[in-house]
């Protein structure tokens, strides 16, 4: 967790004149009403996706109406309205087993989000609609609504002709290769079929402008930090118990996001090492999750090893508070190598020191604040968690370091004012304000009254990082 314009032929003009047109509609727009924003998400319920919560929020501090259609999650309602944006949810599709199932999901959900957009209209006109990926399908629809003035925004989050290849290995021909082929035709028409383009790192950047044969002026990076004014260390209301020591993962759970490789570390620590007093906390759900149970099973880990399934934002503040080690066991893939990792902001908004495969775009966010290790050496990797926990100065350094990065490099409030402008030059609609709150003078206290840990006390801070608790 990236010419030839050919796109200009689908939005029907001279990128040279689009300012003029963009200032006519602007004029429209301050004289009526403000631009109404459909945002289309699939793999996730939101607010539970953080980034597309986040730009959401953006949206509406900057005088932008939102409404979302994404698939419910459990108990969810079929509409909401939560902090100014409209949410239209509808059943998912049953999980998805092989190319017949796959299709029937995208097919189900594509259904499903086409008669949402009907709804939305109904309430009132969309002038954009931003779709983010997974799956690449839904620049047809934006083609449809594109006769009545919808513009289109790509925010792209995930490499899926690499992901086919992560899971599946190099296409070698027959169904295989039709099904790789398929991806990158419906990876073609969303980049063609986008206005503009939203890339989460520079390396998604990099495949919009070649693969994609897009201009770089029309790509703009928008990572997925963290709001670290939100995101920080509370004194937990469970600490682990003393000389016990936490791991902690915290993401979706799917084939190719190495799971496997964190239990096997964790039983390499305490089964062969004998690290006794190593427990770990497993953050998150999908397509694997029963099969990882089975593993953790199977190696004996059941009492060293918590699955809690899909946690909220509350629970993921107690969790990484109290934990000691992030884990980041994403293996060195075609998809993970060049991906953003939003764990990795995550853990370090919290001041966690974590251990992480050495992937490419890892190395960017985190940078000297992670120790590395080769894709796929599990002893490597336990060495490496053993020097955390037989170093407390190293992990006060490192979770300190983390914090410090993640809020002057990955804050998400600079990454909002980038995504916000993208609206504002389509649009042209420009209201004055801050797309994120500033952060300057914050409660003692968050919204569950468990207390922050005091970042402006570095004795205080430093106490918390060893021992991951109230004083």
């Amino acid at each position: 967790m990236t010419r030839t314009d050919r796109s200009t032929t689908l939005v029907g003009g001279d990128p040279a004149r689009g300012p003029a047109r963009v200032e006519r509609g602007s004029a429209r727009w301050r004289a009526a009403r403000p631009p109404h924003v459909l945002i289309i998400v699939q793999n996730l319920p939101v607010p539970l996706d953080r980034r597309v919560w986040l730009e959401c929020q953006a949206l509406v501090a900057r005088g932008y109406r939102v409404s979302v259609i994404c698939p419910k999650g459990p108990g969810d309602p079929a509409r909401q309205h939560l902090d100014g944006v409209d949410i239209y949810k509808y059943a998912p599709a049953p999980e998805a087993e092989g190319l017949l199932g796959f299709a029937w999901e995208f097919a189900y959900s594509w259904v499903r989000t086409a008669w949402l957009s009907l709804r939305v209209r109904r309430n009132g006109r969309f002038d954009i609609m931003q779709a983010c990926n997974p799956p690449d399908t839904y620049w047809l629809l934006a083609l449809l609504w594109r006769p009545f003035g919808v513009k289109f925004v790509f925010d792209h989050h995930d490499l899926n002709p690499e992901l086919f290849i992560s899971r599946f290995g190099e296409p070698k021909g027959g169904l295989r290769l039709l099904e790789y082929r398929g991806l990158r035709w419906l990876e073609r028409r969303t980049f063609r079929a986008a206005h503009r383009i939203i890339s989460t790192n520079e390396s998604y950047k990099r495949v919009a402008v070649r693969r994609g044969s897009r201009a770089p002026a029309e790509v703009t990076v928008v990572r997925s930090g963290p709001d670290t004014v939100q995101m920080r260390p509370i004194h937990p209301e469970r600490p682990r118990p003393a000389g016990e020591i936490n791991l902690v993962y915290l993401g979706i759970m799917g084939p190719q996001d190495g799971v496997d490789q964190a239990l096997l570390v964790i039983d390499e620590l305490v089964r062969r090492r004998g690290r006794t007093n190593v427990t770990a906390t497993m953050l998150g759900f999908g397509d694997c999750l029963e099969d990882l149970k089975a593993q953790s099973t199977a190696l004996g880990l059941d009492d060293r090893v918590t699955f809690t399934g899909r946690v909220d934002r509350v629970a993921i503040a107690e969790h990484l508070s109290r934990s000691d080690i992030g884990l980041c066991p994403d293996l060195k893939t075609p998809l993970n190598d060049h991906s953003t990792m939003n764990k990795t902001m995550e853990y370090m908004a919290y001041g966690l020191p974590a251990v992480s495969f050495d992937l490419a775009e890892t190395r960017v966010s985190g940078g000297d604040a992670l120790l590395y290790t080769p894709s796929g050496d599990i002893g490597a990797f336990a060495d490496a968690v053993e020097r955390l926990i037989d170093d407390p100065a190293l992990r006060t350094e490192l979770g300190r370091r983390a914090r410090e990065r993640v809020a002057t490099l990955l804050d998400w409030r600079p990454q909002a004012e980038a995504y916000v402008t993208v609206y504002d030059e389509l649009s042209g609609f420009s209201r004055p304000g801050p797309a994120a709150p500033a952060g300057a003078s914050q409660p003692g206290s968050d919204p569950q009254g468990r207390r922050y840990v005091d970042l402006d006390d570095p004795a205080e801070f430093d106490r918390y990082l060893v021992e991951r608790s109230a004083p």
